[in-house]
């Protein structure tokens, strides 16, 4: 099983409470749920952060910094288009096609 990490860079604020990140977000993603949990708690986030749990759409949403950390932990980047791509023919296999 592997973990990815794109290069999107997708410029973002997100509120946390009363911070709010004005960053650039990139989407970490894995072969499986439990993978990609594991790998995202080991790099400090928190496992409540994954967006779309249990679809072909799951990942964590991580910024520059979590982005380095998650390559140098062993993740394999990935263009933004080429997982796109990944997690659409995921999609297809879900729906039986």
């Amino acid at each position: 099983m592997t973990v990815y990490v794109d290069d999107a860079y997708i410029p973002a604020k997100v509120r946390s409470g009363r911070l709010t990140h004005d960053s650039r977000w990139c989407h970490l993603t894995a072969d499986s749920t439990e993978e990609l949990i594991a790998f995202a708690v080991g790099l400090g986030l928190q496992e409540k952060y994954i967006q779309f749990r249990g679809t072909w759409k799951e990942h964590f949403d991580v910024t520059a910094p979590k982005r380095r950390l998650a390559v140098a932990k062993g993740a394999v980047e990935v263009g933004y288009r080429a997982r796109v791509m990944e997690m659409g023919n995921r999609r297809m296999k879900e729906l039986g096609a």
